[in-house]
């Protein structure tokens, strides 16, 4: 069952809302960038997440399709748009209001081999049905 939950930076800077089930799979990922953020993926439809506020600044590296949104005043990342899922909303699971979810598995994702394993996160941006 699908369920509205909410989330932001530590100072509260940039809040939103977004919907995904209350039982959800997160993903640690071994890459530089989440490595040294410690960035827990939550990965749903683009069409499900609504910046309620703020002005996020934007960081992109490498192949420069993810964009990384980060709070100008405390400087987190609470959310980005994934490189794996241009379509989607990678929310960073440690900054949401946890007691929403019913149920959190926690995956481990090599994204040290980002290549190999990016097709398997495909799926996660698509609208459930």
């Amino acid at each position: 069952m699908n369920k509205k939950h909410k989330g932001g930076c530590h100072c509260k800077a940039i809040e939103f809302e977004f919907t995904s089930p209350d039982n959800v799979t997160v993903f640690r990922c071994n890459c530089s960038i989440c490595q040294m953020t410690d960035y827990v993926h939550l990965i749903i439809p683009a069409s499900e997440f609504k910046l309620i506020q703020g002005n996020p600044s934007t960081y992109t590296f490498n192949s420069h399709v993810a964009k990384h949104h980060f709070c100008t005043v405390c400087g987190i990342k609470s959310y980005y748009v994934p490189r794996s899922n241009p379509d989607g909303i990678s929310i960073n699971f440690r900054c949401v209001d946890q007691s929403t979810f019913s149920q959190v598995e926690y995956s481990e994702f090599d994204g040290q081999n980002w290549e190999a394993n990016a097709p398997s996160l495909i799926h996660l941006s698509k609208p459930q049905k």
